[in-house]
């Protein structure tokens, strides 16, 4: 996915110019098959309903989707919703065509962060933003996405957590906000660990170095790609020849969760362009 901003990387006397540089860029930017986003002004602006509006209007077909900054209520999601219905009837685009991906950057999202992922059949990703949920917290912080060294622990834990059970129970993709320090690539790789041990799908970047680390952080390795294929065989040998749903897999007993979790990492392998080794 490639993103292209009109909220916090444009000056507010340079928004509504920034519409027609970004929806040409959209329009005719050879982005082969990657998602191509744009992300609006929030709701608390001037800006939001003409950015909709002029963005759908003007790029075309190639917009995938809006990103709607600082969302603290599900009504906000359903305004984007509405707005982006007039604007897609207008450009002669079909109802629904333009996703939306909401971020949750405030305590009051956070609250309403359930809610807000139930709020649209648009929704297709929940995703979080670290700075501005880090100032509105009043953290003692400078650089958002990073550690705390003061703090024994992770200080985003509960937040991401949050926001992952949110999205997971209506089907969304969940998504950790930017680590900023960019020449810091180990720092971002403990980062892109710890997000994805909780389940997270994958990490916003900032700069092209971070892009192949996080690419890596969220895949599975080969090694773990092929245990899962194994897990599946053997499900599918025991339910075949014996009618178990349960067998023993070297030292311990896979079942049907065991493939719930193995169909999830194939998957995922699958979508990095992972090819199953022979069996040896």
């Amino acid at each position: 996915m490639v993103l292209l901003d009109l909220e916090d990387a444009v000056t507010p006397t340079e928004k509504e110019a920034a519409r027609a540089t970004v929806a040409d860029a959209v329009g005719t930017g050879d982005w082969g098959d990657t998602i191509v986003a744009v992300r609006v002004n929030d709701w608390s602006t001037r800006w939001t309903t003409f950015d909709i509006l002029e963005i759908v209007a003007a790029a075309g077909p190639r917009l995938d989707e809006i990103v709607l900054p600082k969302v603290e209520s599900p009504a906000q999601v359903v305004a984007a919703d509405l707005v982006l219905r007039q604007a897609e009837i207008r450009a002669g685009l079909p109802v629904g065509h333009v996703g939306i991906e909401a971020q949750i950057e405030s305590p009051a999202g956070l609250i309403e962060v359930e809610a807000i992922c139930a709020a649209s059949a648009r929704l297709e990703a929940v995703v979080f933003g670290p700075a501005d949920f880090a100032a509105s917290m009043q953290m003692p912080m400078l650089t958002a996405g990073v550690e705390i060294p003061d703090y024994p622990g992770d200080h985003f834990h509960y937040v991401l957590s949050r926001i992952l059970a949110a999205g997971r129970a209506h089907g969304l993709q969940v998504v950790d906000g930017p680590y900023l320090r960019i020449r810091d690539l180990d720092g971002l790789r403990d980062y892109c660990r710890r997000a994805r041990v909780l389940g997270v799908d994958g990490k916003w970047t900032v700069h092209p170095d971070q892009v192949p680390i996080v690419n890596e952080a969220f895949s599975p390795t080969q090694e773990q790609f092929d245990r899962a294929w194994a897990v599946l065989d053997a499900l599918d040998r025991a339910a075949g020849d014996e009618g178990r749903g349960a067998v023993r897999f070297g030292d311990e007993m896979v079942d049907g969760a065991s493939r719930k979790m193995a169909v999830k990492v194939v998957a995922r392998g699958e979508r990095a362009g992972l090819v199953r080794a022979a069996p040896r």
